[in-house]
């Protein structure tokens, strides 16, 4: 018996489920007859399941083996409350794609929506990605406190005359002064629910998911409103770096739990009585890193 195989199946014995959607990079159509192999990561060698996606691009709703719901919902536990999975993706037509680290919950079902790239087009990077801890449970530099509200009567800046949910915000894979880092186009919605399943645990009830998401919603349009990089003479929207903004993970998966509140209250923020702009709503998990005066999740 694979002893590491036997060792992961003992930690998991929840489960949670997934679904795959995979679409054309170029023409967004969905793929059909996709082949995804699915193992554990850090025993890629150990091929759990093999599926094909339909005619619509996607998969059937798989269940997969997930750490004990109480995991992450218990504020002193110290195990990983996620299990990890290795999806090795290919289509006829399309250059293979590999992602490390998609993250399923116990009890909530985790969305994967993969992009192939056509065969004969120019590739900017190798399709392997590897998705970093959550962060919740890895090591994340903490946020770098700032006013809640900006001000928006110095000469010469730009302010929007009023509160605009974008459809495109650009995201800055990495700090404001790394200037190697590269910038997505990301839809403002899917930014949302990437940094949300990327920040909070699906798993907690609809009423802290909504508080948090928004948070996020808030954080984000005041970001947009104030165009607070851009009036530095940088080219983006935002960071995904903690120490100044959120955390916005590049392929990740997210959750259908998350995915319906942010349908759900998009196009609501944060403000104060007589302030026009969305306040920066900062938090802080309360724990691992204290924050007087801000939200916490505790």
């Amino acid at each position: 018996m694979n002893t590491k195989l036997s060792s992961a199946q003992a930690d998991t014995p929840d489960t949670g489920k997934l679904q795959i959607n995979v679409s054309s990079s170029v023409t967004a159509y969905p793929v059909t007859d996709a082949t995804i192999s699915i193992s554990y990561t850090g025993i890629p060698e150990n091929t759990l399941e093999v599926v094909q996606t339909n005619s619509s691009g996607q998969t059937d709703v798989l269940d997969l083996a997930a750490p004990p719901v109480e995991y992450s919902l218990d504020e002193n536990n110290t195990k990983q409350p996620y299990s990890e999975y290795t999806l090795q993706v290919s289509a006829p037509g399309f250059e293979p794609i590999s992602i490390s680290g998609t993250e399923i919950l116990s009890n909530v079902t985790a969305i994967q929506n993969i992009l192939l790239q056509p065969e004969d087009t120019p590739r900017e990077q190798e399709d392997v990605y590897v998705i970093p801890a959550h962060t919740l449970y890895g090591n994340y530099p903490p946020k770098i406190a700032e006013d809640e509200i900006k001000p928006v009567t110095e000469t010469g800046e730009i302010v929007l005359s009023r509160v605009v949910v974008p459809e495109y915000i650009v995201v800055h894979d990495g700090s404001p002064r790394d200037r190697t880092a590269q910038n997505y186009y990301v839809k403002y919605k899917d930014y949302i629910k990437n940094v949300a399943s990327s920040e909070i645990y699906a798993t907690w009830p609809d009423n802290t998911i909504r508080a948090n998401v928004l948070a996020i919603m808030s954080f984000t349009l005041n970001r947009v409103y104030t165009e607070w990089y851009r009036n530095q003479g940088l080219d983006f929207t935002i960071t995904s770096s903690t120490a100044f903004d959120h955390k916005w993970i590049n392929k990740r998966n997210i959750f259908d739990s998350i995915s319906r509140i942010v349908d759900e209250l998009f196009s609501n923020y944060l403000s104060r009585p007589n302030v026009r702009q969305p306040i920066l709503t900062q938090y802080c998990d309360g724990k691992r890193v204290q924050c007087p005066n801000w939200m916490t999740f505790l």
